[in-house]
């Protein structure tokens, strides 16, 4: 998958920041395509006649504004995301690492599965709340905001339904990790280069290309999962799912017999269009903040140039540069006060 890089000159919620803003703002602007994706999936009237006719029917029906609902909550969600996927996959990586600190392409790509099964478990409730929020009618409102949603489905649905479809988001891990493990034991001849010698273009490509081939095999989990979450017998339309169906299996069974087994790929074009968008937003706006954080920690001359501050150790940890930055100018005070006497 492509993931931004951790920096060691940044100090931990410096990296976390710059994470998260430059989620929520590759989210944000790629809400439109999400929106789409989703109502696909679950199988709601707007996307029945293709990709580019589900943008005309959505403005027509609920205006420029139903193009970004559910976002509030999926950037909201990205924050705990993170944090918990990033501790987990540091633990799972640390217990693999052998004694030279190495761990193999295959135990990284099941860690970063793991991690993503764990943090997916810590916010699954405002990922149900966000897909009921995008199918529903933003001008016949049934859930007003992500606290309402909370409430009103704990309350109406029970606990269990916040959970609804969870153990597809396990069973998909699987098929993704192979997807990227697919990907990375092949780049080599791919580039016909050593990996360590790929640039950061080529880096972006191998992300963007393991994305596209690790989502679409695990696609149809993703389907089931989201028509799960919006089916409810008390909603309008049974909260806008296509089919009606008792449990995970009998979805399956379902959209297999009456829509035909490709209907598990619904909304794969709006899908496959997000993913150079957004994890080009991810890393452009992520170096960006990056670049003002290291400007801040005293390793680059200017948040608008990489051109690295004279005689700063880029090794050092941001502490390390600033005891040193503190040292040097107690030792220029003292020299000074010397001078005076």
């Amino acid at each position: 998958m492509a993931t931004v890089k951790p920096d060691d000159r940044l100090t931990s919620s410096q990296g976390f920041m710059c994470v998260g803003f430059s989620g929520v703002f590759s989210k944000t602007v790629t809400s439109p395509l999400e929106l789409v994706k989703i109502k696909s999936q679950v199988g709601t009237f707007h996307c029945k006649k293709g990709f580019l006719h589900s943008f005309l029917v959505v403005y027509q029906n609920e205006g420029l504004r139903g193009f970004w609902k559910g976002n509030l909550v999926s950037c909201l969600r990205l924050f705990p995301y993170s944090a918990v996927h990033l501790a987990t996959y540091k633990h799972i990586v640390h217990l693999h690492m052998d004694e030279l600190g190495y761990i193999s392409q295959w135990r990284a790509i099941l860690a970063g599965g793991l991690a993503g099964v764990s943090a997916a478990l810590a916010t699954y409730p405002l990922e149900v709340a966000e897909t009921r929020l995008i199918a529903q009618n933003c001008r016949e409102p049934t859930y007003r905001g992500v606290v309402h949603t909370l409430s009103k489905i704990y309350q109406t649905e029970g606990l269990r339904t916040l959970y609804s479809g969870f153990s597809l988001t396990v069973l998909g891990a699987f098929p993704f990790s192979i997807g990227c493990y697919a990907v990375y034991v092949n780049l080599d001849k791919l580039w016909r280069e050593p990996q360590f010698q790929f640039t950061p273009l080529q880096n972006f490509i191998n992300g963007c290309l393991a994305a596209g081939i690790a989502q679409t095999f695990s696609y149809p989990f993703e389907t089931v999962k989201r028509k799960m979450q919006a089916q409810n017998p008390r909603l309008p339309h049974y909260g806008g799912a296509d089919v009606h169906f008792t449990g995970m299996l009998d979805c399956f069974r379902q959209v297999i017999r009456n829509k035909g087994i490709l209907t598990l790929w619904s909304g794969i074009t709006a899908n496959m269009v997000k993913i150079v968008p957004y994890f080009g937003l991810l890393f452009s706006c992520f170096e960006m903040c990056k670049q003002v954080c290291l400007y801040r920690n005293g390793y680059i001359v200017s948040p608008l140039s990489y051109k690295l501050a004279p005689g700063v150790d880029q090794s050092m940890g941001p502490t390390e540069v600033e005891e040193v930055k503190r040292y040097l100018k107690n030792r220029s005070f003292q020299s000074q006060q010397g001078s005076r006497w």
